[in-house]
C-alpha cells in the first residue's frame, strides 16, 4: 500500500495571514478543480491544458507534476503543466485502475511563504474517486 498525500498546516496559536489563507485557497481549488477533471479516456492533454492554471506569478516555483501516478517519487502516469507539454510524449489517455495524485506547490520566487497540498485519486469505469480523507486545515480554509 502507498499513500501520497500533502497538506500544509498553520502552527501556533495565533491565526494565519490573510496573504497565507490567500495562498492556501489557491491551492485548495488548483486541487479541486483538476481532480474534478479526471475519469477514464481523458486524454492527458487535456489534464495538462485544462481545469485550474497556476496564476504567473507561481509558474516559476511549481511542482515538477500537475498530477502524478502513485510509487515511490512521481511515478506514471504523468500529467506536466502545459510549460512542460512535449508534444507525442504524453498521448496517453486515463484508464480505469489509474491512481493519480492530484498536487500543487503553490509559492512564488523570494516570497517567505508556500503551500503544498496533494490528494491521491483513484479513476473508476464511470468517473473518479478520492482516496485522501484527511481534512485541510480549517484556520487556512478561512
Amino acid at each position: 500500500m502507498c499513500v501520497d498525500i500533502s497538506r500544509t498546516w498553520f502552527i501556533g496559536d495565533g491565526e494565519p495571514t490573510q496573504a497565507q489563507k490567500d495562498l492556501h485557497r489557491i491551492a485548495h481549488q488548483h486541487i479541486v478543480e483538476n481532480t474534478a477533471m479526471l475519469g477514464p479516456g481523458i486524454p492527458f492533454k487535456d489534464l495538462t491544458f485544462g481545469g485550474h492554471q497556476l496564476p504567473e506569478k507561481y509558474v516559476e516555483q511549481r511542482y515538477g507534476a500537475k498530477m502524478h501516478g502513485v510509487g515511490l517519487c512521481d511515478e506514471w502516469p504523468l500529467i506536466v503543466y502545459p510549460q512542460d507539454w512535449r508534444e507525442g510524449l504524453f498521448d496517453y489517455v486515463t484508464e480505469p485502475g489509474m491512481v493519480l495524485c492530484v498536487e500543487v506547490y503553490l509559492g512564488e520566487v523570494g516570497g517567505r511563504e508556500g503551500v503544498k497540498l496533494e490528494d491521491q485519486v483513484l479513476i473508476t469505469e464511470d468517473g473518479h474517486e478520492l482516496l485522501s480523507r484527511y481534512p485541510f486545515d480549517p484556520k487556512l480554509m478561512g
